[in-house]
């Protein structure tokens, strides 16, 4: 399923680890933190980001 979220929402949703812009990842249904320094994935479950550093998992190694 496609992360479907509405603009207005991304442009206020940021990484609750370092206060970056997420990106929307439609492969993995994730949002990806864009600061390079931290890049963790966001899980999207039924359209509902889950926003939780316990939830991300880690996009680089590091």
């Amino acid at each position: 399923m496609a992360v479907e979220l509405k603009p207005e929402l991304l442009e206020i949703l940021v990484c609750p680890q370092c206060h970056a812009a997420l990106a929307v990842d439609h492969d993995r249904d994730e949002l990806i933190c864009t600061a390079p320094d931290c890049a963790l994935a966001y899980p999207v479950r039924d359209q509902i980001p889950v926003l939780l550093v316990d939830e991300a998992r880690r996009t680089r190694a590091g």
